[in-house]
C-alpha cells in the first residue's frame, strides 16, 4: 500500500488523539454519576445496533454479486431498501411515539435479525424481503433510539446541554471507532478466517440479539402521545401541521434531507471517483480512514457543544460551506486536472486531492451528527418526535431512490456538483434558522392539541 494513505490515516489518528488528550475543563461539562450511568447504558446499546449495522454495509453489495445478480437486480434490491425505509418505515417510526420507544427499538432488534436471516438465502424474492425488513429497521435505528434518549434523559430530570455529551460520545463511538472495528472484524471473518460473505450478517444479530437483551434488561418505556383515541392518520395530520406552522421544524428537516441526501449519494459515488480506471485503491482502509475523519469530526463537535458561548446554529453554517465546498473537487479536478487515460496503477494526483477533500467531508458528517441531534431536541416536540423525524426521511429516500435509478445516467462530476449545491443550500438555510432560533417556538403544535382534544370531547358527547 502506499505511502500516502498511511500518512493521512497517521495524520487523522494524531490529530484526534490530541484533541482527545488535551480536553481542558472548558471543554468537559460537569455532570452527576446518575447521568454517567444513564449515558454510558445508552452507548453499550448504541455502539451494539451500530456494530450489527456497519457489519454489514461493506458486504451488501459483495454478497449479492456472489450469488450471481448483476448490476442492475442489485440496483433495484437498493431501491427497495430505501423504498421501503420511506413508506414502511415511516408509519413503523411513527408508531415507537404511540406504542412506546423501547418497544420500537426491540422491534429495531428483531427486524434486523430477520433482514440478516434472510442473506443465507440466494433467491432474489428471499433477498428482497431482507432489504425490506432491513428499509424498516433504518427508519428505527434513526428516529427511535434517539426519541427514547431524549424523553429519558428529561424524565429524569437532567439538564439540556448534558445531552450533548451523549450525543457527541454517541457518534464518537458508534459512527466512528466501531465502524473501524466492525470493518476489520468483517475482514477477518471474509478474507482471513474465510467463512464467506455471509458471515457478517450473522455476527451483525449476534451483536443485535445482544443489544436487545440489554435493552429488555435496563431500559424503562416512554411515550410521545399515548392517547388511545388518536390514530395513526391523526398523528400524521398532527405531525405534518407541527412541520408547516413552525419555520424552525421546517427549516430542520430541509436542512437533515439536504445533507444526509449528499451523504448517502456521497457513499455511492467515492469508490468509482477514486478509482475512475479501476486504479487499484484499499477500499478497505480507505473507509477505515473515513471513519477516522469522522470521529475527528465528533471530537470537535464534542468541543463546540460544551461551550454555551458558541451557538450550534452558527457554527453549522460553516460547517455546512466547507462540505459544499469539499465535494465540489470532484468537479473541480476533472477541469483542473489532466485526467490520466491509463488502466489499472495507483491513484492518481487527482484521486489524491479528491480523497483529502473526500476526508474533509467526513469531518463535517462527524460535526454534524450531534449537531442536528442537539438541534432536534431543541426544535421538534416530544409528544411526536419520531414521527416528525421520519416525515423528514421522506425526501431523503426520494432523493437517495432517484440517484440510484439514475447512477449510470448521469456523469460522476455532474453528481457530485449537484451535492455541493444542495450543501450550500443547507447553509443558506442554517443561517435563517440561526436568525430565527432565539424567538420563542410557535403556539400552533399546542393549539393543535387542545382542538383535537375539544373535538374529541364533542364526539364523545
Amino acid at each position: 500500500m502506499e505511502l500516502f494513505y498511511y500518512m493521512v490515516f497517521g495524520g487523522l489518528a494524531a490529530v484526534v488523539a490530541a484533541l482527545e488528550l488535551s480536553k481542558s475543563n472548558k471543554d468537559r461539562i460537569n455532570t452527576s454519576s446518575a447521568f454517567n450511568s444513564f449515558k454510558n447504558n445508552y452507548l453499550l446499546v448504541y455502539s451494539l445496533m451500530m456494530a450489527g449495522d456497519w457489519l454489514q454495509g461493506p458486504y451488501v453489495y459483495f454478497l449479492y454479486k456472489s450469488y450471481g445478480y448483476g448490476k442492475g437486480e442489485i440496483g433495484q434490491l437498493f431501491i427497495a431498501g430505501f423504498g421501503s425505509s420511506m413508506l414502511f418505515g415511516t408509519i413503523v417510526g411513527s408508531l415507537a411515539d404511540k406504542q412506546g420507544r423501547k418497544r420500537a427499538c426491540v422491534t429495531y432488534c428483531i427486524t434486523y435479525i430477520l433482514s440478516c436471516i434472510t442473506k443465507h438465502s440466494p433467491q432474489y424474492r428471499v433477498l428482497m424481503v431482507g432489504r425490506i425488513l432491513g428499509g424498516i429497521a433504518t427508519s428505527l435505528l434513526f428516529s427511535a433510539f434517539e426519541s427514547w434518549l431524549v424523553a429519558e434523559h428529561f424524565k429524569r430530570g437532567f439538564e439540556q446541554q448534558w445531552l450533548s455529551v451523549t450525543f457527541s460520545k454517541a457518534i464518537f463511538l458508534g459512527n466512528g471507532l466501531v465502524a473501524i472495528l466492525s470493518g476489520l472484524f468483517g475482514n477477518l471473518l471474509v478474507d482471513t478466517m474465510n467463512f464467506g460473505p455471509v458471515s457478517p450478517f450473522d455476527a451483525a444479530a449476534v451483536f443485535l440479539a445482544i443489544g436487545m437483551a440489554v435493552i429488555l434488561s435496563s431500559w424503562t418505556e416512554n411515550y410521545g402521545d399515548s392517547s388511545e383515541n388518536k390514530d395513526l392518520l391523526t398523528q400524521f395530520k398532527g405531525a405534518a401541521i407541527a412541520i408547516a406552522s413552525d419555520e424552525k421544524i421546517a427549516l430542520l428537516g430541509a436542512i437533515q434531507s439536504l445533507f444526509e441526501g449528499s451523504m448517502y449519494t456521497f457513499v455511492f459515488l467515492w469508490t468509482p471517483a477514486l478509482s475512475p480506471n479501476d486504479e487499484d485503491i484499499p477500499h478497505g482502509f480507505i473507509f477505515a480512514t473515513f471513519m477516522l475523519a469522522s470521529m475527528l469530526g465528533s471530537s470537535i463537535a464534542a468541543r463546540l457543544l460544551a461551550r454555551n458561548s458558541v451557538k450550534v446554529e452558527s457554527y453549522m453554517q460553516i460547517v455546512f460551506v466547507i462540505s459544499s465546498i469539499s465535494l465540489m473537487l470532484p468537479t473541480l479536478t476533472s477541469f483542473l486536472v489532466t485526467p490520466s487515460n491509463v488502466k489499472g496503477g495507483s491513484i492518481s494526483f487527482s484521486g489524491c486531492l479528491q480523497l483529502l477533500g473526500f476526508c474533509t467531508f467526513e469531518a463535517c458528517v462527524g460535526i454534524f451528527w450531534p449537531s442536528i441531534m442537539k438541534m432536534r431536541s431543541q426544535y421538534i416536540p416530544e409528544e411526536a418526535r419520531s414521527t416528525i423525524m421520519n416525515f423528514f426521511r421522506i425526501p431523503l429516500n426520494i432523493f437517495v431512490c432517484i440517484v440510484l435509478y439514475n447512477v449510470n445516467a448521469l456523469p460522476i462530476t455532474i453528481m457530485f456538483g449537484m451535492c455541493s449545491i444542495f450543501l450550500f443550500t443547507a447553509s443558506i438555510l442554517q443561517r435563517r434558522l440561526s436568525a430565527i432560533g432565539e424567538k420563542p417556538k410557535t403556539e400552533e403544535w399546542t393549539m393543535l392539541k387542545e382542538k383535537n382534544a375539544e373535538d374529541e370531547e364533542l364526539n364523545v358527547a
